[in-house]
């Protein structure tokens, strides 16, 4: 019974903790990073479709990302989808890829990185303490 509940709540909180790690991998730092547009969604013929599941997403440069869609046909809808996110990048269609330099990070973005990560740190805490509470309560 109790390595039941505890293997439970082990098993949340791997969990919760992965998905910690995924918002701050999502998080937009100095260098390219193929996980910066996983979140984002293009509607793709009706259906909203992450980028990474509709094109190849490569770091041919430290400031560089590429992305390669199967379909060249949805360019249009993922530099759109990508100028609306909130990642505050600029996208460059050349037709057959699309390439997104990464610019410096200027001293009151960084500050708003440092927020958001508190806030994401804050937020798994939260997760990890109200798993506890609940395998021993």
């Amino acid at each position: 019974m109790i390595a039941d509940v505890l293997g439970d709540a082990e098993s949340r909180m791997g969990k919760a903790i992965e998905a910690l790690r995924r918002d701050l991998g999502s998080i937009r730092t100095g260098r390219a990073n193929p996980s910066l547009v996983d979140r984002v969604t293009v509607d793709y013929y009706g259906t909203p479709t992450p980028i990474n599941q509709m094109a190849g997403i490569s770091v041919p440069e430290a400031r560089l990302l590429v992305i390669q869609p199967w379909d060249r046909g949805t360019i249009p809808a993922i530099e759109k989808a990508i100028q609306k996110s909130e990642l505050g990048l600029n996208p460059n269609n050349d037709g057959q890829v699309i390439r997104i330099a990464i610019p410096a990070l200027t001293e009151e973005r960084r500050k708003q990185l440092v927020r958001g990560v508190h806030q994401h740190v804050e937020e798994g805490k939260g997760a990890l303490r109200n798993i506890r509470r609940d395998a021993i309560g």
